[in-house]
């Protein structure tokens, strides 16, 4: 089957279903210049770090129990590379796909905040997101827009214990609102599975689409690379996501293509 071909029956399923589920990773955010990763990154991708650690261990949840300036070391260059990242045509397209259909939910493994940041509302993200600290301590939380003038580690102003941000680290366990909200979402049925810029190594990422798949619930990989999913999926667009979207959405309305949005 041709690419362009695929891009035609990828965007007729699209445009018949009423609820859909996008599964998204890393790869989404590469067109609005953050790394590409599996689990924290390209950026320590087969790499020790000063402390002669693996970045599990650095970025463990026990690391910040113990040693949280270890832990914020790199949770700070994670941000860093986040930081003044905007949302890419494909964050955004999605997000004008939840103002037409019965249901668009997006699972995120990204902690950059940018499917929220581009309109999208229904949103899990199952790492959680850099922008919300709380204190390990008493337990108050704040939100923050970035980590300039953050001291590493930060401390509490009410109480002078450490903050975390909240995220999931190596080591812990998915917060349960955000699995809760999946199964939720899921036990409505869904008319499409998308998946995105992942390579699907977590269980909890692959298994929506497998799940979709053994249901006969049609399912879409898009990707430039093959992942752990990609034998399973109906439909493959070798592309990246900036790429894939605004010709699905071209296909899908004609009348009004991305490109004339600004998209």
């Amino acid at each position: 089957m041709s690419p362009s071909t695929t891009l035609d029956a990828v965007a007729d399923i699209l445009a018949r279903a009423q609820r859909i589920l996008f599964v998204t990773g890393a790869g989404i955010s590469v067109d609005s210049g953050l790394p590409t990763y599996r689990g924290i990154g390209g950026l320590y991708h087969d790499r020790l770090t000063e402390e002669g650690l693996t970045i599990e261990e650095a970025l463990s949840g026990e690391m910040m129990a113990t040693r949280p300036e270890i832990a914020w070391r790199y949770i700070a260059q994670i941000e860093a590379s986040c930081r003044g990242a905007k949302p890419n045509a494909a964050h955004r397209l999605i997000a004008a796909l939840e103002q037409e259909k019965a249901l668009v939910c997006v699972l995120t493994q990204n902690v950059d905040g940018l499917h929220r940041a581009a309109g999208s509302r229904n949103v899990i993200e199952i790492h959680g997101t850099v922008h919300r600290l709380h204190c390990m301590s008493c337990g108050q939380g704040r939100r923050v827009e970035d980590y300039a003038g953050l001291s590493i580690p930060p401390e509490c102003p009410r109480c002078g214990g450490i903050l975390r941000p909240d995220v999931v680290l190596f080591g812990e366990a998915l917060p349960e609102l955000a699995i809760e909200r999946l199964e939720s979402v899921l036990s409505q049925g869904m008319d499409a599975v998308v998946s995105i810029g992942t390579t699907s190594v977590f269980p909890y990422i692959a298994g929506p689409v497998l799940w979709a798949a053994r249901e006969g619930i049609p399912t879409v990989e898009i990707n430039p690379g093959d992942t752990q999913v990609s034998q399973f999926v109906d439909h493959r667009l070798r592309m990246c996501a900036a790429e894939a979207l605004p010709e699905l959405w071209w296909r899908m309305h004609p009348a009004d293509p991305a490109e004339d949005r600004g998209w």
